[in-house]
Order: structure tokens, then sequence, then C-alpha cells
């Protein structure tokens, strides 16, 4: 029987994953990452003290912030105990912290950061397969939705069927060597029937919501978090694109490239978040039309193919929540790509990753200069 690794978030995904693991006979091993996001309303003690029965600390008890709080560490173990498989919190927060240091330099450099998929090339997809080393499993597994094919060059990274759901955007960064060790088993699926296999397997987790935030800002707001770690004051202005100034701003770490809504300035049009220049702090306001643009460069390009040479076509996605568009891409030095979109692009926004597509297979992807 060949061992498999599960992050477990303590969500349905990961949940219903295992069962489906399960049923196509692997010996599954469940750990859930703490980060290490300090809370006592949600782990500590009526007396203050730490909860010795649940080392796993995160913030906001009031909603659904994020997959790794304590409410879900506890859910996870629930899950593992229905379904008969062991399950281990590991203390990942050292992993966590880098993450985190990223999130705030990028922040700082009025860049747009993506953890979620800084997370899935070191933490997931890569101190979990020396967890599974260590345990001697082949394989590590998530809830993912996406799917993986074996193809003649090799196994494929395909989009999710759901395309609703779809999570193939945020794993383009993983090393291309992984691939053979990885198992997506809720790719094929659709979100309703996942919930529905997991409330006929008596998960009590069948009906819970999504997370939809970062992990660790626990608190749910971004700037405040950058700002409590970090030494740098980015107050600065907001200019027009003729460089006229339009207001004040409390910090770069407020916006990002596409912005509309919480600008905190009102100029009696619809004003979008169009450049932040890390230098000056200034924060470039102008019309929706003045977001688009015709071609981008990528850096620290990840290839899941035989990296290609030259010039070829295919879809490329600029966001998680955007939709991929038709494209020319050419292959640089350095790991690098250019990608002219045959149509334009919208909001693109340095820091973000740019993932390239052939149908629904990923091909690689780089972080937008």
């Amino acid at each position: 029987m060949q061992r498999v690794v599960l992050a477990m978030s303590g969500g349905v995904d990961s949940s219903a994953a295992a069962h489906l693991l399960l049923e196509q006979g692997y010996d599954v091993v469940g750990v859930f990452m703490r980060h290490g996001e300090e809370s006592a309303e949600s782990c500590g003690l009526e007396d203050g003290s730490p909860n010795p029965l649940l080392p796993i600390l995160q913030g906001r008890t009031d909603h659904k912030q994020g997959c790794c709080s304590a409410s879900d560490a506890m859910d996870a173990r629930r899950v593992s105990d229905r379904l008969g498989i062991p399950f281990y919190a590991l203390d990942l927060e050292a992993d966590f912290s880098r993450i985190v240091d990223y999130f705030v330099d990028e922040y700082t450099q009025g860049r747009t950061p993506n953890p979620c998929v800084q997370c899935n090339n070191w933490i997931k997809f890569g101190r979990l397969f020396d967890y599974a080393d260590s345990v001697d499993a082949e394989f590590v597994a998530t809830g993912h939705y996406a799917r993986l094919e074996q193809t003649e060059d090799g196994p494929a990274l395909l989009r999710g069927v759901d395309s609703g759901k779809d999570q193939s955007y945020v794993l383009a960064g993983i090393d291309r060597k992984y691939l053979s060790r990885m198992l997506l088993p809720v790719g094929g699926f659709v979100k309703r029937d996942i919930r529905a296999l997991a409330g006929k397997a008596g998960l009590r987790v069948a009906d819970k919501r999504d997370s939809q935030e970062i992990c660790f800002v626990t608190s749910g707001k971004h700037a405040d978090f950058v700002r409590a770690r970090s030494s740098e004051n980015t107050a600065g202005n907001f200019v027009d694109q003729e460089g006229k100034v339009l207001g004040q701003h409390p910090g770069i770490e407020q916006f990002t490239i596409g912005q509309r809504k919480g600008l905190g300035i009102a100029l009696g049009e619809p004003a979008f978040v169009l450049r932040i220049d890390p230098e000056s702090f200034d924060v470039v306001l102008g019309p929706k039309e003045a977001l688009d643009r015709q071609v981008l460069h990528a850096s620290e390009v990840n290839w899941l193919i035989e990296p290609p040479t030259g010039s070829f076509e295919g879809m490329a996605q600029i966001r998680y929540n955007s939709a991929a568009r038709p494209a020319v891409v050419e292959v640089l030095e350095g790991a690098r790509i250019c990608v002219e979109f045959t149509d334009g692009a919208r909001g693109i926004a340095p820091g973000q990753l740019c993932v390239v597509y052939r149908d629904d297979r990923v091909l690689g992807g780089g972080w937008i200069e």
C-alpha cells in the first residue's frame, strides 16, 4: 500500500481528498500546518495560558479567516478520527515566517504579493516532501482543484474540472520534479459533488464555508499587518497621470494596481490605481481604460514542461481570479519571458504571477515585473 501525506486544512476539500485517497487504496497520513500567528482569543485557556491540547494559533474567531485556525485544526482532527487515519500538526512557524517576510517586503516595494503561491512552492509542495520522505511516503496530496495527467513528456498539471474553482494558477511555481509525486484527488470533481461526497461520508465539514483570506493575517487587514511589521513609513501622495497632487495616503501597502474601492479619496469620478512608485511613494490614479496594457515581462520563470525556446502562442493569466487571455510568449534569457497580449490586458500588477497555458495545461509561470 502506497503512503501519501495529505495537507489537511480542516475544510471540505482536503477532507474529501482524504476520503477519496482511502477509497483508492492509499495509506493516508493527515497533517495540519501550524503557522504561528498567535492569538490567545482562539487558542488560550481562560486564565490566559496556552492550550496544551491544541498548540495551533490563529486570530479571529468571529468569521472564517484563512485556513489555519485552531477550529480548523480541530475539524481536521475530527475528520481524521472519523476516517481512521493518523493525524499530526506540524510546527512550520519558521517556514511561514519566510512567507510573512516576503508578503511585507513586496507590499513595501509597491508590488502585490501572492503568498498562497509561495506557500505552495515553499511549504505544501516543498517542506511537506521533506516530511513525506521522513515517514517513507511516496506522495504528497492536497485538496486543490487541479488535475494531473500522464503524457508522453511526463506528468502534466491541468486545470480543475470545476472552472469556477480551478486552482491550477497557484500551483504553477511548483518544482517540476515533484509532479510525479503529487496527488490532487478533488480536481476531477465540481464543488457541489465534493460537498455531497463529504456529506455522504459523514464528514461534519461538508457544509463548511470556504476560506477567503490569508491565513496569517489574523486581523483581516493587510495594510495594518504590513505596517506592524515594517519599520518604513510609506505614506505619500495620490497623483494623477501628469504628476499633479490629488491628496495624501497613509502608505503604499494599502493599494494594488487596478484598485478602485477603499482609496480614501473622492475625486468626483471613478478613479483606479494605475501605478505605485516605491521610491517617491506616489500612488498614481486615473480612469479604468488607462489600466490597459499590451505587453508584460516576467522573471524567475518556472517551467512545468521541457523549457521552451523562441516564441509560441498560448493563453496567459495575470491573476488568480482573472481569465486567461490569448498571447504570444517570447522566451528570454535569464529565466524571463515577454508576454504580448493579442487584445491587451487590464490591471497587470507587478508581484503577481503570470501563468501560461496551452488549452488546460499549465506550461509555466513567472513573477510580473
